[in-house]
Order: structure tokens, then sequence, then C-alpha cells
């Protein structure tokens, strides 16, 4: 029950509140005055809909990018543990625990990089890079506990393609979708319900009482629900939102056996 309300909480917010108030006054004032006007509907789902739609489903690639990158990660991750812990002849424990320690190092850096906002990208990513120079040195060391050189190789590409999956989820986090769409949709979310104050009040005679202003409420909810969807999938870091992608580094780190 706890998590509906808490779902329901991230789409319907106090945004959703002020729009739908600003819908009801603008009808009520239209109402009053006799300003009446019979709008296509049509308009709705061309300026704002349709847009949001695609934003929507833009975000929403971009996220399952990002867990497809963040799975690569894991895998390879795991892959360069079996290498220390069924290649070597006998691996020492300090070997196995060394290894746990520097991907738990890179997880936690990659997490603490991409929560934080893009502004301190820079400064933040450099552990991560660090903690990758420390795998490749720790690769490295292996070699002096007999591990073949056609296997460090290896080890080697199992490093490289988690690099190339950190920059692949590190574009998405810098860039989101367009910005000029989602300005767009923010004004028209605000000034539609307004401007079609004529048009609920051309047509509070068809409802009873009570339910005069239903239409403008649920007009104005489905636009910012949508719209508050499409802001929780955009940035899938920000730990927000239901659908966010969560490094769990702990986690990982204990089912390594």
């Amino acid at each position: 029950m706890w998590k509906k309300l808490k779902r329901t909480i991230l789409i319907i917010n106090y945004k959703t509140v002020l729009i739908t108030g600003l819908a009801i006054a603008s009808t009520a004032i239209c109402a009053h005055f006799h300003i009446k006007a019979d709008f296509p509907l049509t308009l709705i789902g061309t300026a704002i809909v349709f847009p949001i739609v695609f934003s929507i489903g833009g975000a929403y690639k971009r996220r399952e990018v990002t867990l497809d990158e963040y799975g690569s990660i894991k895998a390879h991750s795991r892959a360069l543990y079996f290498a220390v812990s069924d290649w070597l002849e006998n691996p020492p424990e300090a070997l196995k625990l060394e290894l746990k320690n520097h991907l738990e190092t890179f997880l936690n850096s990659c997490k603490q990089t991409f929560i934080n906002p893009v502004d301190d990208l820079e400064q933040n990513e450099k552990d991560v890079y660090q903690s990758f120079k420390a795998l490749s040195l720790f690769i490295k060391k292996m070699r002096t506990h007999g591990l073949p050189s056609g296997e460090a190789s290896r080890s080697n590409q199992f490093l490289s393609k988690m690099m190339i999956s950190f920059e692949r989820i590190k574009h998405i986090y810098q860039y989101r979708t367009p910005r000029t769409l989602r300005t767009y949709s923010d004004i028209f979310i605000v000034v539609l319900p307004v401007v079609y104050g004529p048009h609920f009040a051309h047509n509070l005679s068809d409802y009873n009482y009570g339910l005069e202003y239903a239409v403008p409420i649920l007009f104005s909810v489905i636009l910012v629900a949508l719209d508050n969807i499409q802001s929780h999938l955009e940035n899938p870091f920000d730990q927000q939102g239901e659908d966010d992608v969560y490094i769990n580094s702990d986690k990982f780190i204990r089912s390594l056996e």
C-alpha cells in the first residue's frame, strides 16, 4: 500500500495542484463572464501529448541502455574474478580479497559519479579512472602468480569492455533528451489548461451539478502526470523515481564466490 502511495505522489505532486488550480480558475472566470468557445481537442494531442510520449519513449530507451551496460560491467567484473579464482593454481585468498576491494572501490566510484550533479563529473570521474588503473596493474600482478600471457590478454579485454560500458553510461548521464523539447512541453502544459478555459466553460451545461470542473481537473492531472513520468525517467541515476538504476556494490561483492 505504501509503495503504491509513494508512486502516486511521484506523478501527482504540487505541480499537479498548481496547474489544476489554474485550469479551474480559468474555467470559472470564463463561465462567469460568458467567454465560451469550442476549441478542437486534437490540438492537445499535437501540442503536448505526442511530444511528451516521444520524450518518455526516449528516456525509457536511455534507461534500458544504461541497464544493459551496467549488466555488462558486472558480468565482466565477475569474469575477472573467475580469472583469479579458477585460472590460477592455488590462488592465495589475499589476491582474491584484493580484487574484491578493487571492484568495490570501482563500483562505489561509479555510483558517486552518477548520483552527483553533472557539474561535478570532471572531478568524480577521476576516481573511476584511478580504479581502472588499479585493475590494470592488478592484471599485470596476476602474471607473477602464474597467469599465462594469453589469459592476461583476455583479462585485459574484460577490463576494456568495462571501460567501454562506463563511457557509454557516462554519456547517457551527461546528455539528456532534447532540452528544447522539454522546454516546449513545460510551457504548453502550463498554458493550454488556462487557454482552454473557454472550451471547458462552453461545455459546463453538459454536466450535472458537481461535475462541471471534472474535465479541466482530469485534463490537467493527465498532462502533468505524463510530464512527471518523463521527468523521473529522464535521469536514471538521481535515486528519486521508482525506475532508477541503483548500483549496489555491497550485494555484488558478496555474490563473488
